[in-house]
Order: structure tokens, then sequence, then C-alpha cells
């Protein structure tokens, strides 16, 4: 795909609306070999009938074989090459509770963990603690990290992750997490990639060992692992790029963080998922561009629950006639990434696409689902960069290349 910088001169102004669905992690993977997944599992009426007469294909974040990040599983459904725009997720955690990050700033995202007498990691999540004992955590943290020299920003994200911003003069962010990712083994010590780097590797090192010193006594939340270290520098927004307005809506932090990075406006809305198609219906009119994300179905694949991520896609699917009420021109159904139960992570597979648009040729798929989506898809198997120039074209938004 070519650079963002190539559309810039290709916006062309229009009436039509757009909005990318995005449940997080739909794909999925059988429970045996030969068998459904999640998705094709799943009973999907709606968005059945919606890929019947749209048209289908596949979506590589990043590329074959790549396991992405949710940060750049977004950026590159938005358009942007999340190799040349790679953003670490502690940025993201800190724009989505809103914290007025500078450029220089650099931000890490916390996981509350427990780890056990001799220091190794017992519990990634800490039980997954809740929202209420995070926020008393902090406070905690807030009133006993000190490092001289040093601006420390702590704030609540939810459950057991919270993020850290760092204010200083000349800090980089070319650290490794200290999370292990398996249980058994101890958090992993900060590590400057460059020299650049170094000062903020020692300040890390500092934040951690006075943490987890603050923390001893609690459980099962009595330590921190720090992850996605990044520096803040101003991103090219969506409307600059594409000459869009765009709204977005979602419900955790995180997906409110990557829309902000990108210049959308974050529209307010309650927890659940009818919340936010209420959102959508209250803001139709205000904007060219949608994205609304779901995040269950993420959620349930990680904790491993293949039935549980059925009755989420099953919940997904019931949104969707209140949202074609809402007369979108172009609408494009996807996950960000697939998150299969039987790995309970993010995986490497390609995500399935919907993609109802006018100006599409039909295809042979009459239900939502991987199978389908890789035989009968008439898109055929892209990067997902290459979607918001195709909802764009659909749009009729988009001027003709050369003469």
């Amino acid at each position: 795909m070519p650079g963002i910088e190539f559309f810039e001169a290709l916006k062309r102004e229009s009436d039509s609306r757009m909005l990318l669905l995005v449940a997080d992690g739909i794909g999925g993977l059988p429970r045996e070999r030969g068998g459904l997944t999640e998705l094709e599992t799943a009973k999907t009426p709606n968005l059945d009938k919606l890929a019947a007469e749209g048209t289908c294909g596949l979506l590589d974040p990043v590329s074959p074989g790549i396991t992405p990040g949710s940060g750049p599983a977004h950026l590159s459904l938005f358009g942007y090459d999340p190799m040349k725009h790679n953003v670490g997720r502690g940025l993201l955690a800190a724009l989505g509770v809103g914290f007025p990050i500078q450029p220089g700033d650099v931000a890490a995202r916390i996981n509350f963990c427990t780890v056990d007498d001799q220091g190794l990691v017992a519990d990634r999540r800490a039980g997954r603690i809740a929202t209420d004992v995070n926020q008393k955590l902090v406070e905690k943290l807030r009133d006993a990290v000190k490092i001289e020299g040093v601006g420390i920003f702590i704030e609540t994200v939810k459950e057991h992750r919270a993020v850290v911003i760092f204010q200083g003069p000349e800090l980089y962010d070319s650290l490794n997490d200290t999370d292990p990712q398996v249980t058994g083994e101890k958090p992993h010590d900060v590590i400057a990639a460059d020299k650049q780097s170094e000062k903020m590797a020692g300040i890390a090192t500092d934040f951690i060992g006075q943490a987890g010193a603050t923390l001893a006594d609690d459980h099962p939340a009595n330590m921190v692992l720090l992850r996605g270290f990044a520096r803040y520098e101003k991103f090219p927004t969506m409307e600059e790029v594409f000459g869009i307005k765009c709204g977005a809506i979602a419900s955790y932090p995180m997906y409110k963080g990557v829309a902000k990075l990108v210049g959308m406006d974050v529209i307010d809305c309650g927890p659940e998922p009818e919340d936010e198609v209420e959102a959508l219906k209250q803001n139709v009119g205000k904007y060219d561009f949608f994205f609304l994300h779901y995040k269950k179905t993420d959620s349930r694949g990680e904790d491993g629950d293949f039935d549980a991520k059925v009755k989420e896609i099953e919940h997904f699917d019931s949104l969707i006639p209140a949202i074609r009420e809402l007369d979108f021109d172009v609408i494009a159904v996807t996950g960000d990434h697939s998150t299969p139960s039987v790995l309970k992570q993010h995986s490497w597979h390609p995500s399935p696409l919907i993609l109802w648009a006018p100006y599409e040729r039909r295809d042979e798929c009459d239900a939502f689902g991987e199978t389908q989506c890789a035989l009968h898809g008439g898109l055929g198997r892209h990067r997902s960069t290459d979607l918001m120039p195709l909802m764009l074209a659909n749009a009729l938004r988009l001027e003709k290349f050369g003469a």
C-alpha cells in the first residue's frame, strides 16, 4: 500500500457516510481439526445476510504470519501502515483515559500482577482485580513513588490495567516490556535498545522497585509489569489525510486512545454494546466516518472460553438490525485481529471481512465465516491497510490517480 501522504492528493468531498464495525478478535480456530470456528459455530443470521448482500474477504493486520498487538491492528484498519507508524500501548492507554500528554512524554501501560515469595509471576493480571481496587492502588503509588527531576503521573485504566506517564528532558522509549508473558518466571529487567534510552531505562527500573516495595503487602496485586513504552509525537489525522470527519464509539480506554491518536472525536457512551449503538444513533448525522468497537469477543477468546466467545458473537450479531436502520452508504465488518480460544491470545490468522458497499462486485458468500470468506470471498486476502481505500472508493471520496 502507498503511504498515507498518497491519499491527501486524492481526497474528494462527498455527503456519503461510512461505518467500520470492529468485533475485536472475532477470528478464531476450531476446537478440533476439521471443526468449526467460534464465528462459524455462532448463529449469526444478520451478519450472514449482510455477507450475502456484500462482498467478503480476509484481512492480515500486518503481514501473513505476524501476530499483531491491538494498537497496530487498529491503526492498520484506519489506513496507517503499522510498520511505519508503530505506537506503544502505553501512549494509547494515556490518550484513552484523557491524559493531556505532551510531545516528549513517555508512557507505559501498567499491569498489576501477583508475584510469589521468590519474585516469580504467579498471575499476570492479579486475578483481574476490580477497577475500584485499581484506583486505590494507583492512589497509593502516587503518594509513595518519587523520582528526582521526573514528573510521574499514574492513572487507572480498567480492572488490572493502569498507565504511567513520565515527563522530563531527553526521555526516549526504546525499552523492552517487563512482562514475561508467562507465569513462573521473574519480570524482565528494563533494558535500553539504544544509548539515548538508557536514562529512561534507569527511571523505569527505579519506578518498578519503588512500586514493588509499596505494594508488597497488597494481594493479589503486589507488583507491576510495564508494557508498551511509547514517546509521544503528533500523528497525521484521518481528516488531514483522507478529508473525513471521524467519530469513535468504544467503551474501553485503549481503543479510545488509538482513535484519538488519529484525530477521531471520541463519543461518550455507556459500558454496554447497546449503549454504543444508541450513541451511534444519536450522532449519525455529525460525521463522515464512524468506528464502533465491540470488545468482549476478544476477552472471551483470551479467556480460552470457546462457548462464551460464540455467545458474544451472537450478541454482536443481534445489534446489526438497529445499525442497518441508520442507512450508512458503506459498512465494513471485521476484527482487528484473530483471538482463537484454543490459543488464549492474539494470533497471526487473518480476520474475516464483510464490505457492504454499493459499487462492489458480488461473490458467492452466503454466510459470514472464515472458511466462506477464504473460499468464496470476492475481495480475496489483503492487508488491513487496504480496507480504508476500499471504503473511501465506494463512498466516492477518492479522485482518479493520474491523467
